[in-house]
């Protein structure tokens, strides 16, 4: 069975090391999981709650992009895209924002901190508090309600997020559905074997403590002398070293084989210099930086590839949102105005309006043929490749249903290149091949 598992990051900065460890890398290994459907998105709506700068969230965009790209994310093998591509996550943020109770809001972690240090310094408890900061969580459960995300890879200062989403999925469900669950319930997935790095003064490794490694800038000077700065003890060379309350060891095992790990730690032990054991970390992290790094820069220099590779996971993203929008706009009663015309002429716009959509689901490909009403007539099994299901639309098109259909037993089963794509009682193949041929006499 495959999983769906959905992972945002916001775009307000340059990644450095401890991004990479902490959420690239993971990620990355993730996505490569055969059983494992990847979303990744920039969430760059995320970014203007926290940032007025438009030349960094731009910049930031293009440069975590290739970041992503570098470390060896595969466009061809997951879904990579930026959320302000996808318009139908802010439509359905708008209807998840109607249906959500503002006490649910009132208690988030975020605003109550905000409310917390006003209230502190004698202010006025929402001074400063725009509504982006304040229903951030809505627009955070419309990213992974679109897409319907089993999981959603966090840290633990995230999971009441994702149980607020869960929160609104389920009332949102529980108001439209009439039996129908439009949304699955996410779960947080919290993996406490990822690593936090320590930063360079041996706190956790941020920007706001300004103690970073940095991944890609500055190139490999950069990293040099930003490692040659991590805070150690006074112990002189050839007097043992504790590796476990090491800044320089941590580092080291986060990305060294347990072998090369091994070693490091027999080193410390026998009085290898704080000096030399610096270099031993950025040999290490060279070797393994340098070539994304590499990567990188021709990315960089090249900003059309990067809008290639994020437009097409934007199209790839649409056909599964906009598949889920049509069905939540008929839910809540957002359904196009029926034809003032005559009836002839009413009904011929109807069959007009008869359509195949295809989508993707578990990480393959299916397509449905709906009526103008919006009924679905057809639902076909799973392809592969969406070349595949591309082909059989045109054949059914082109040749109509009952040219590949085989009745057995009661029923038409429909194939293409032997394999079985639909099974369909008679009273369906009348219904699926008189909306078929109108399609076609209408094409003419």
């Amino acid at each position: 069975m495959t999983t769906r598992v959905l992972t945002g990051i916001t775009t307000t900065g340059t990644p450095h090391l401890g991004n990479y460890a902490g959420a690239i890398r993971p990620a990355i290994e993730l996505s490569r999981q055969s059983d494992v459907d990847a979303f990744f998105f920039m969430a760059d709506y995320h970014a203007l709650i926290k940032c007025e700068d438009p030349e960094r969230v731009a910049r930031s965009r293009l440069e975590i992009a290739a970041t992503w790209i570098a470390a060896g994310l595969d466009p061809e093998k997951v879904t990579f895209y930026r959320q302000s591509d996808i318009p139908e996550t802010t439509e359905l943020c708008w209807m998840l924002s109607c249906v959500t109770p503002k006490g649910l809001m009132n208690r988030a972690h975020a605003y109550k901190a905000s409310v917390d240090q006003n209230t502190e310094k004698g202010e006025d408890p929402d001074d400063g508090v725009t509504m982006g900061l304040f229903s951030y969580p809505v627009l955070m459960a419309a990213d992974i309600l679109i897409f319907n995300a089993n999981k959603v890879p966090v840290g633990r200062d995230q999971i009441q997020h994702l149980e607020m989403a869960r929160d609104i999925a389920q009332r949102f469900n529980h108001l439209y559905g009439k039996g129908e669950a439009f949304f699955v319930l996410p779960e947080a997935q919290v993996d406490d074997e990822v690593a936090t790095l320590p930063g360079l003064d041996g706190r956790k490794m941020s920007k706001s403590y300004d103690n970073t490694i940095p991944l890609f800038e500055g190139g490999s000077k950069a990293l040099r002398d930003a490692i040659m700065r991590i805070v150690t003890d006074s112990r002189e060379p050839g007097v043992s070293k504790d590796p476990d309350s090491s800044h320089v060891f941590a580092l080291y095992r986060a990305f060294a084989t347990p072998d090369q790990a091994s070693a490091f730690r027999r080193s410390l032990e026998e009085g290898l210099g704080w000096g030399e054991a610096k270099t031993q970390l950025y040999e290490l992290l060279e070797s393994i930086i340098g070539p994304m790094r590499e990567k990188y820069n021709q990315l960089m220099a090249d900003p059309s590839s990067i809008e290639s590779i994020l437009q097409a996971g934007a199209l790839k993203a649409r056909k599964q949102s906009g598949d889920l929008m049509t069905r939540l706009r008929e839910a809540v009663g957002l359904r196009a105005p029926a034809s003032s015309a005559g009836d002839g002429k009413k009904d011929k716009a109807k069959i007009r309006s008869a359509r195949f959509v295809s989508f993707r689901e578990n990480g393959k490909f299916h397509f449905r043929l709906l009526s103008a009403q919006g009924e679905e007539l057809l639902l076909s099994e799973a392809f592969d490749q969406p070349k595949d299901a591309g082909q059989v639309m045109a054949a059914l098109k082109q040749q109509g249903p009952r040219a590949l259909g085989q009745f057995q037993e009661g029923i038409w089963q429909l194939t293409w290149q032997g394999q079985i794509f639909c099974r369909l009682s008679d009273e369906q193949l009348k219904a699926v091949a008189d909306v078929v041929h109108q399609l076609n006499h209408d094409a003419e």
